[in-house]
C-alpha cells in the first residue's frame, strides 16, 4: 500500500487520460533514463537540481514526481515542492514499478514538438488524435487547423508536425486510421484505449460493423462540425466527447440502460 504522499502505478494510470490527471515530472538521472528512454504518459523530464525553477508555474497544481526507483530523487523533489506550498506526491516504486506493472510508456524519440498541424474542418481523427496527444503524450500540445493544400507548407514554416494528411509520418496506415497509428507509435496500447481505437477506426473509415458505437460517434462528430465555425472551439468541445468515450471504454462497457428499470420481456 502506498505511504502518505505516494500514489501507486495503477492509481496513477487511472488518473492519466482524464481532465483530473496530475502533472507528472520525471526527475530520474540521465544514466537511468538512457537505459530506457521512455516516459510515463504525459510526463516531462526535469532535473532534480532545478526544481525551484518550476515552482512559479505549478501553483495550485497536483504534482506527481517520478524517478528510477521512487527513492531519494522523488522524495527529495516532492518534499521541496511541499516546502514551497505545492502539493506533491511520488510514484511508489518509480519507473521500475511502472514498467513491472505492464503499464504504457511513451518512447521519448517518438514525441515531436508541441505544435501540430492538420486540415481544417475536423470530424473524427482530427479531434480524436489531439485528444490522445493532450491526454496521454503532451498536455500542452497546440493544434493548428489550416486549408488542406497548406498543411505541408505550414508544418515546414512553423516547425510543426503534420498529421492526418497524405504522405506524412502521422497518417492512415492500411486499414488503420491515424488514431491507431499514434497509439502504436506512442506505445499506448492499453485495454481502454484499444477499445476506443476500434470505435474511432470504425467511425473514421466508415466500417460501422466493427463497433456499434461508430454510427453515434459519426453523428456527434458531424453535429459538432456544424455547431462550431471555429475549429479550435470545436476541438475544445470535442475533448469532452472523447473524455466520455474513454471513461465508457475504461469503466462502463458492461452498463446498459432500460426503462422502466428491471422490465421483463
Amino acid at each position: 500500500m502506498p505511504a502518505l504522499n505516494e500514489i501507486s502505478p495503477h492509481n496513477l494510470m487511472r488518473l492519466i487520460g482524464t481532465p483530473d490527471s496530475p502533472i507528472i515530472i520525471d526527475v530520474c538521472s540521465d544514466d537511468d533514463f538512457n537505459e530506457n528512454p521512455s516516459l510515463i504518459p504525459t510526463a516531462v523530464r526535469h532535473p532534480h537540481s532545478d526544481i525551484a525553477a518550476l515552482a512559479a508555474s505549478l501553483t495550485n497544481k497536483e504534482i506527481v514526481i517520478v524517478c528510477h526507483k521512487g527513492l531519494k530523487l522523488s522524495h527529495g523533489s516532492a518534499a521541496y515542492f511541499r516546502a514551497m506550498g505545492i502539493g506533491a506526491k511520488i510514484l511508489t516504486g518509480g519507473n521500475l514499478a511502472w514498467t513491472a506493472a505492464g503499464l504504457p510508456r511513451v518512447p521519448a524519440a517518438q514525441v515531436p514538438g508541441s505544435l501540430w498541424v492538420t486540415r481544417h474542418r475536423p470530424k473524427i481523427d482530427r479531434i480524436a488524435c489531439p485528444w490522445l496527444i493532450r491526454r496521454f503524450v503532451d498536455r500542452d500540445a497546440t493544434f493548428l487547423f489550416v486549408p488542406p493544400l497548406t498543411v505541408t507548407d505550414v508544418a515546414e514554416r512553423f516547425q510543426a508536425t503534420a498529421f492526418d494528411i497524405e504522405n506524412c509520418a502521422w497518417t492512415h496506415d492500411g486499414e488503420n486510421c491515424t488514431f491507431d497509428v499514434m497509439i502504436k507509435r506512442f506505445g499506448l496500447s492499453h485495454p481502454a484505449l484499444d477499445t476506443l481505437a476500434t470505435v474511432v477506426r470504425a467511425a473514421d473509415t466508415n466500417k460501422h460493423a466493427l463497433a456499434p458505437q461508430a454510427a453515434a460517434l459519426l453523428a456527434i462528430s458531424v453535429g459538432l462540425s456544424r455547431m462550431f465555425r471555429d475549429d479550435t472551439e470545436q476541438l475544445e468541445a470535442g475533448m469532452l466527447i472523447y473524455d466520455a468515450l474513454y471513461r465508457w471504454a475504461r469503466d462502463g462497457q458492461d452498463e446498459g440502460h432500460d426503462w422502466p428499470a428491471g422490465r421483463k420481456e
